[in-house]
């Protein structure tokens, strides 16, 4: 786990979010700015950004009573009290390509200002009103569908220059060139957006790349997500373009004043490239003897290049708030697999999202080409879950000496590639990790090595879906924003990188989808394939709630809760009109709990929730969150009529759902966890229904019963009900289905189903089965926040919560976040017959604290620690036998595997199926479950081991 320092004297930094950590006292942090810099430079994407800043002090407790920003050199403006988080902007707005200087200084109650920080340059990285001019250009006649090229153009630069900017967008991706050197190091730009009613572009500075006299500027583009062809197997078809397109508008600001541009339209030359072929979904195909040497440098003879064809732009771009997608991680072969059929394969030892950087050697026309997959399949590569997606790329070499080459315009899932056609020396093959370039903020450890690697599964699956739009999965012939992946990751995703850019970009398409569906908010965002209007789904549209809440919650932005409020209230009206008199929405299309375990491979929404329970309940979510966020806002009108709707949507699902004894009518753990988690039960009930979901657990023997809808939220209803051991156990399994399971068959990302794959290695029949998606691994929220004890208990981490639940077989877990306010950390170790919770509240913050043995407390800034008895594992009362009841076999976890492996030794068979179908009840004994299956021989033995569990101690 990432370490972090906290001491020196009082200064201040403005920060992007978060504080890069120092490893010894500081004077000083980098400043950088809140809001994102998507081009990784000054240029930000408004007139007025928001401002932060944390405090290095070595003074505990200490809380800021004041600030002062100033702007260049001109007077501060005094700010009073404690607000270091997102502050608003306070000098007069930025006008485009303005740059500005900004410092911050502090005060607290320990006497007079710190000193000044170090100045953040912050440029205006927006174009004025109409003052985009540039023309988007491609191929004319184009010989294929989504047909990659390049364009160029000359232009002279005549004086000196002061400065340079490119805006520059596609209907597809690009990558702009000015004289022979690539503008920047993103990739995949400028990512997926609803491109029918919002475009992005990058703002750049290239000051440094243009030469006096002649210069040429390049763009090499292919369709990505824009021609891609979307739909269900069988019915796919294109929906934004049929040919990509760019648009550049390059700004040149001389030392005179004069100021020049540059613009994409009638003049400029385009023609095909070395890239033949190149789609999301089918892989990318090069042929290196098309290159054209200095076709993107000055006095390039493009004679034979042919007009560019002007086509009209959808919209006019708007500059990108979310972060570049880049380039982040190299990882080489750690394993060469020759395959039953011959083949050899590479493992790269991770499933990651990228793709291949190789070098090569061959003759002239030798087609080198490279098939991915995430698995293996009985020692061959597992491509069936890809369904449509050939992802397949392929490269015809031009003979001249050795080559590299390096797709540039897809992305792929895989773990392992396939290499043939060409031998290559797998030290020359290199997996490049391509995900958004969001700042690592979260981590976690504990000493339970198992879920040390489901968290690191976590992570490596937010990285692979957070490619320029939250995606379900990042390899079959899918990849789409579905909403109601991240409406339960979003908790997650915020404490292990900064996300709010990332997200509150995706939310702004969301809001644009579902104003053009009438409130409605479809099932992916952006939404391509529309054959019929957007149907609303629960857990899946109440994104438009939850996700801005999330980013409120995490890191105190209001204003996504402003620009979100009318799509959050939108969404609320459609369901409640859909709940009717009744107040409970029923009888509609529902995934439900979607990849419920019960849920048979063919049918995903089959699970053992009602779907129309799942419904009602979030219809209270989503209106109890818009009455919050209408209460933020200061909406008091609005508020209240959202908590009269939440109001009368919990009466009915009491009414419909919940017993007055504590029983749910879908008697099943994720009716119990919605009912629980979402406070849906009033106080006198959540004793019982926590009571009943925590039999059922131990009923199913302690594995879990839930899919997207419960996952995310049953430890915490096990937890407030006084169940935390249970939730342990159930964290801690490793019998399929679990979230370890896949961790023993050797996962490194989560999967979708609770069994992607079965225990002989044979992928799940479902023709919906991915190895990288993180719904699942929504859990480690839970991890982070209860385990570890590392909590918001105010919005930005103003103030902490810090109240960790050690759990019985773990002897320490601890969870690290920057937050706004600077390096937080929360966490336990056993020490004999104590517990020691140590935390580390940043500067300007406090923390509410809950000891394991039940003390409260509340402390300032700086480090702690506290001593408390840890409580010793409950003994069982009796001897573990054949005469034992199930329920004291199964609350054993070394009699639990005694038994099964005396029951396997006898019949692996009848092991496996009593394992997956008993039912683990008080008033059933083991000799009953025995049964007439077991010979005496055999059931002597069991009950031997049982004897020896006894006699050396269980538990």
């Amino acid at each position: 786990m990432k370490r972090f320092h906290d001491g020196g004297a009082t200064t201040a930094s403005l920060c992007r979010g978060h504080p890069t950590p120092r490893q010894e006292p500081a004077v000083t942090t980098v400043p950088t700015l809140t809001v994102e810099r998507p081009s990784g430079d000054d240029f930000v994407p408004t007139p007025t950004p928001a401002l932060s800043w944390t405090t290095v002090t070595d003074t505990p407790d200490w809380v800021q009573t004041g600030a002062e920003l100033r702007r260049d050199d001109g007077e501060p403006v005094v700010l009073e009290g404690p607000d270091s988080v997102l502050v608003p902007w306070p000098f007069a707005p930025l006008a485009p390509r303005e740059a500005a200087d900004v410092r911050v200084r502090v005060r607290g109650r320990d006497g007079g200002p710190g000193e000044w920080s170090e100045p953040v340059t912050v440029r205006g990285g927006f174009l004025a009103e109409g003052a985009w001019r540039a023309e988007a250009v491609g191929l004319p006649g184009p010989t294929a569908v989504a047909q990659p090229g390049l364009a160029r153009t000359e232009f002279e630069v005549a004086g000196e220059v002061r400065s340079a900017t490119l805006y520059a967008t596609a209907l597809g991706a690009y990558q702009a060139v000015l004289n022979g050197t690539d503008v920047d190091d993103q990739v995949l730009k400028p990512g997926w957006t609803a491109y029918q009613y919002r475009m992005v572009h990058e703002t750049t500075d290239v000051t440094a790349l243009l030469v006096p006299g002649t210069n040429a500027l390049g763009i090499r583009f292919a369709g990505a997500w824009a021609t891609e062809r979307y739909g269900p197997p069988g019915r796919q078809r294109g929906f934004y373009a049929e040919q990509p397109q760019v648009a550049a508008q390059l700004v040149v600001e001389y030392a005179d004043g004069r100021l020049e541009e540059v613009l994409t339209g009638p003049g400029w030359r385009v023609s095909p490239g070395p890239v033949v072929a190149s789609g999301i979904y089918q892989g990318e195909h090069v042929d290196l003897r098309r290159r054209q040497p200095g076709w993107d440098s000055p006095g390039f003879d493009d004679s034979g290049w042919a007009p560019a064809e002007v086509r009209p732009s959808p919209v006019v771009p708007e500059p990108r708030r979310s972060p570049a997608v880049r380039r982040t991680e190299e990882r080489g072969v750690v394993d060469v697999i020759t395959t039953p059929s011959g083949g050899t394969v590479l493992d790269f030892g991770q499933n990651l999202v990228g793709r291949l950087r190789v070098r090569v050697r061959g003759g002239a026309g030798e087609v080198l080409t490279l098939r991915h997959a995430e698995v293996l399949e009985h020692g061959e590569l597992g491509t069936r879950p890809l369904r449509r997606a050939a992802a397949t790329d392929s490269c015809t070499l031009a003979g001249t000496g050795e080559e590299v080459w390096e797709p540039e315009f897809t992305f792929h899932g895989f773990r392992y590639a396939e290499l043939s056609g060409v031998e290559v020396d797998p030290s020359d093959v290199t997996a490049v990790v391509v995900h958004s370039d969001m700042e690592r903020t979260g981590w976690f450890s504990c000493s339970h090595p198992l879920l040390d690697r489901l968290h690191e599964n976590v992570v490596w699956s937010l990285r692979g879906n957070f490619l320029s739009l939250p995606t379900d999965c990042p390899q079959r012939d899918e990849r789409l924003g579905w909403t109601g992946d991240i409406q339960v990751f979003a908790p997650t995703a915020a404490f292990l990188y900064d996300t709010r850019g990332f997200l509150a970009s995706w939310l702004r398409d969301l809001a644009l989808e579902q104003r053009h569906a009438g409130g409605v908010v479809p099932f992916v965002v952006p939404n391509p394939p529309p054959r019929t209007p957007p149907r609303p789904a629960a857990a899946w549209g109440d994104a438009a709630c939850v996700v801005p809440w999330v980013l409120f919650e995490r890191f105190a932005d209001r204003q996504v809760l402003a620009d979100q409020l009318d799509s959050a209230r939108a969404w609320t009206d459609v369901v409640v009109a859909l709940a009717g008199e009744r107040s409970l929405w029923e009888g509609c299309f529902q995934f439900g709990d979607w990849l419920d375990p019960v849920a048979p491979p063919d049918r995903p929404a089959a699970a053992a929730t009602s779907p129309d329970l799942v419904a009602t309940a979030y219809v209270f979510r989503s209106a109890q969150l818009t009455a919050r966020a209408a209460a933020v806002l200061g909406h008091d009108e609005v508020e209240r009529c959202y908590r009269e709707v939440a109001e009368r949507v919990r009466t009915a699902f009491l009414a419909e759902y919940v017993t007055p004894a504590g029983r749910m009518m879908s008697d099943a753990q994720t009716a119990y966890a919605l009912a629980i988690a979402f406070d849906l039960a009033p106080p006198e009930q959540q004793q019982a229904l926590g009571d009943r979901l925590a039999g059922l657990v131990r009923e199913q023997g302690y594995r879990i019963g839930t899919g997207f809808v419960g996952t995310p939220i049953i430890c915490d209803a096990l937890t407030r009900t006084g169940h935390a051991a249970t939730a342990g156990r159930l964290l801690t399994q490793t019998e399929n289905p679990s979230w370890l399971y896949p961790v023993t068959m050797g996962a490194t990302t989560i999967w979708e189903r609770w069994d992607s794959m079965l225990p002989d290695g044979t992928i799940n029949p479902g023709q919906m089965t991915s190895f990288n998606h993180y719904a699942f691994g929504a859990v480690a929220d839970w991890l982070h926040r209860c385990l570890a004890g590392l909590a918001p208990a105010e919005p930005g981490y103003r103030v902490l919560r810090i109240a960790p639940v050690p759990l019985a077989g773990l002897d320490h877990a601890a969870a690290e976040h920057r937050t706004p306010y600077g390096p937080a950390r929360a966490g336990w170790r056993r020490d004999g017959d104590e517990l020691v919770v140590q935390a580390t509240v940043p500067p300007n913050t406090t923390a509410r604290v809950r000891l394991p043995d039940g003390r409260e407390l509340t402390v300032g800034s700086g480090d702690h620690a506290w001593t408390c008895p840890a409580r010793a594992p409950a003994q069982p009362s009796t001897p573990l036998g054949l005469d034992s009841p199930l329920t004291r076999l199964v609350d054993d976890p070394t009699g639990y595997a005694a038994f099964f492996e005396g029951l396997a030794a006898v019949d692996p068979a009848l092991a496996e199926d009593v394992r997956a179908h008993t039912r683990w009840v008080p008033g059933r004994t083991v000799e009953e479950l025995l049964g007439r299956k077991v010979p005496d021989e055999a059931r002597a033995d069991i009950a031997r081991r049982l004897a020896e569990v006894g006699s050396r101690g269980s538990g």
